[in-house]
């Protein structure tokens, strides 16, 4: 039986730190960042079924949360100023995020390819199914902002104004519904939310 390092750099996620150019109160590495997009993936993906007459899967929506930037194992995270700088740096990225997946993927045996492919590869997920995925990404880059404010970080002001532009842009009714209902408490103190 052939041997797979695959699981190895997934638990390598730990490893990666998100906002590598930010001063942080509380450090985020990607596997934690991969778990509350997952959370808050699968919880707008309930509110699309139940306020909104969506039918999508909110455990598969969960699931591509979980996966989402896996291939940071190999490329680390890239700050989004230096990712999006210009279209050119843009597109090459996503040449270099793709070629880390395809990377991940053949560490797995074979008989795997086609279970981890919708998972790992970008350019295979349901579009309905990605937007999803990709707001949540962006929610909890903002409510990771929120909190950053609440413990008077102020280096998170302007990545809060760009994330409140870029969420007016991917603007959803169930993205609406959570900010309402939800985020709010993300400025509050644990004895405020208990």
């Amino acid at each position: 039986m052939e041997k797979s390092h695959f699981f190895a750099h997934l638990a390598r996620m730990r490893l990666i730190q998100r906002w590598p150019l930010m001063r942080c109160v509380e450090t985020e590495n990607i596997s934690e960042h991969s778990l509350q997009v997952a959370f808050v993936a699968h919880a707008l993906a309930l509110i699309k079924n139940r306020k909104f007459d969506g039918n999508v899967n909110p455990e598969r929506i969960a699931l591509l949360g979980m996966f989402h930037d896996v291939s940071e194992v190999i490329t680390g995270d890239m700050p989004t100023p230096i990712k999006y700088f210009n279209p050119t740096i843009a597109e090459e990225y996503k040449k270099i995020e793709l070629a880390a997946e395809q990377k991940l993927l053949s560490m797995l045996p074979e008989e795997f390819h086609d279970d981890y492919a919708p998972l790992l590869d970008s350019h295979k997920l349901d579009p309905e199914h990605a937007a999803i995925v990709k707001q949540a990404d962006t929610l909890c880059a903002y409510l990771k902002c929120l909190e950053e404010l609440s413990a008077g970080n102020h280096e998170f002001t302007k990545a809060k104004k760009r994330l409140e532009e870029t969420l007016a842009a991917r603007r959803t009714p169930e993205m609406d519904y959570f900010l309402v209902t939800f985020a709010d408490s993300f400025n509050l103190t644990l004895d405020e939310i208990s």
